[in-house]
């Protein structure tokens, strides 16, 4: 097997790129303190990538300069497939909010993204929803050629899916430190037609000969980003140990083929059914691995590599959750750390008003609440109780309409955020009642009530109902504040 440029897969119709895409989000960590590229040299240098075959860029609106520099390759004559992302602060999003933000990497570049992807930090807010129906406007008007996802669950990629969004990919942490998108995630892009881009695949640069052998570096030691960040998902997964058992197995693999360990390491994940692409990052005018790159498609892994490698990471631990979960639930395996702080100063889709004595109630603005009657919910003291909940939106859409699964992931964020607008979790919640107006959904809606409520286990009914409208799912909720952190009664009493 041998390449003297990268291989091609198509990860949308007209979207064909190189399996190894090259990601620019180094951009900012070489930027920080005030430091700035020198545009005229990165661009140069992204042309030279492009003319070798590496002819596909991912960058954000948050990368530093990155899509300037993009641009102005792109201005100079350079043809390439430029992927950006969008990633705003949840709150409503407006046509013009919508139009705004994404036009300004389209000014930035200069052209179209041939895929403009988004990134939601809370799903409890739902205007995530319009975001993407107003991307995908503009897609039908050529703004932008086509949609991804960046940190999507597979739950919420396939609401997206059966809202009618048309979604090409999903960009995912999926690496041998984190298996998480080889699961669930795999399984249904496969059966959907969406494609994975891989991004962490080297771990930060600790999934490389470097690293084999050596010991445990200080935190002190860390100076990069990448490496703050992939330190945490090798604490998760069971530590430095682990890990040096994990490079000793790649060396060996390695040492078989005659390549690096960051080879195989990428191999690995290139060779996963659902991965469209690789995501391999540059620090542009400093260091250029496309020659060792290529080495990946002078080999595959055979049936004793990939036993090795199995059996090296049988005392591992998986990364808990699914795929984006680092970025919204701890454990926050981030460059930044614990995210707490930043996901608690985020506007929240709904707020509490005080009606009396120890009494708040939460309206979402739907017309029935006045009509009817009624609150989304109530809190009496350190109860609160959430009406019987519908996958509706704005002002009547139903979200998903014919789709049971996705009904139910929309109303449990519902109910989600009105349990925070109470001071109550999730975890808190303490009964559940679901209506289903076909008993033939109570597995797709149970396994859903089962993700997010797996870990609490509240007392649940659920019955076959005639419910309005188009609804084939409604919901209500019991919760207790305080009652997730509640000790358990002794054994036998």
């Amino acid at each position: 097997m041998s390449a003297a440029r990268p291989p091609r897969a198509e990860l949308a119709p007209g979207l064909v790129v190189p399996r190894i895409v090259t990601g620019l989000w180094q951009v900012a960590d070489q930027e920080r303190d005030g430091r700035v590229l020198d545009h005229a040299k990165a661009a140069a240098e992204l042309a030279a990538y492009a003319a070798s075959g590496f002819d596909a860029f991912d960058m954000a609106d948050h990368y530093g300069s990155a899509e300037d520099i993009a641009g102005r390759a792109l201005a100079a004559g350079m043809r390439a497939a430029v992927f950006t992302k969008w990633v705003p602060a949840p709150g409503p999003m407006t046509r013009a909010m919508v139009r705004d933000g994404v036009g300004r990497s389209l000014a930035r570049l200069g052209a179209a993204p041939d895929l403009m992807q988004f990134h939601w930090w809370d799903f409890r807010h739902p205007a995530w929803l319009d975001a993407l129906a107003e991307m995908a406007a503009m897609r039908e008007e050529g703004l932008l050629r086509h949609l991804g996802l960046t940190n999507f669950d597979t739950a919420h990629l396939h609401v997206a899916l059966r809202h009618g969004i048309p979604i090409a990919t999903n960009q995912v942490s999926f690496s041998l430190l984190d298996r998480r998108a080889a699961g669930e995630m795999s399984a249904y892009c496969l059966e959907n037609g969406v494609r994975l881009l891989a991004y962490g695949t080297l771990g930060g640069g600790f999934l490389s000969d470097r690293w084999v052998g050596a010991p445990e570096p200080a935190e002190a030691e860390i100076a990069d980003w990448s490496k703050m960040k992939y330190r945490r998902f090798i604490a998760a997964m069971g530590g430095w140990e682990v890990f040096q058992r994990l490079l000793s197995a790649l060396r060996r693999v390695a040492d078989r083929h005659g390549v690096s360990v960051s080879n195989v390491a990428t191999r690995w994940v290139l060779e996963q059914p659902a991965v469209g692409a690789v995501i391999v990052g540059a620090r542009l005018t400093e260091r250029d691995h496309r020659a060792e790159n290529l080495a990946l498609f002078r080999f595959a892994l055979s049936e004793q590599d990939h036993a090795e490698i199995a059996e090296a990471l049988a005392t591992a631990k998986p990364i808990p959750g699914d795929c984006g979960d680092e970025y919204r639930k701890p454990p926050f395996l981030t460059a930044s750390g614990d995210l707490s702080h930043h996901l608690g100063s985020l506007p929240k889709p709904y707020h509490a008003t005080e009606t009396g004595p120890n009494r708040w109630r939460v309206d979402t603005g739907s017309v029935w609440e006045g009509i009817a009657g009624y609150s989304r919910a109530v809190r009496v003291g350190d109860r609160v109780l959430v009406s019987g909940t519908t996958a509706t939106h704005g002002s009547g859409t139903v979200v998903c309409p014919g789709d049971p699964r996705g009904q139910t992931t929309w109303i449990l964020d519902k109910i989600s955020a009105s349990l925070a607008a109470c001071g109550a979790r999730l975890e808190d919640v303490v009964r559940t009642r679901i209506y289903l107006r076909s008993a033939e959904d109570w597995e797709a809606v149970s396994r859903e009530h089962g993700r997010v409520f797996g870990a609490v286990r509240p007392a649940n009914t659920l019955v076959e109902a005639r419910l309005v409208g188009d609804y084939l799912v409604e919901i209500e909720a019991e919760a207790v504040i305080g009652a997730g952190a509640v000790t358990p009664p002794a054994r036998g009493s």
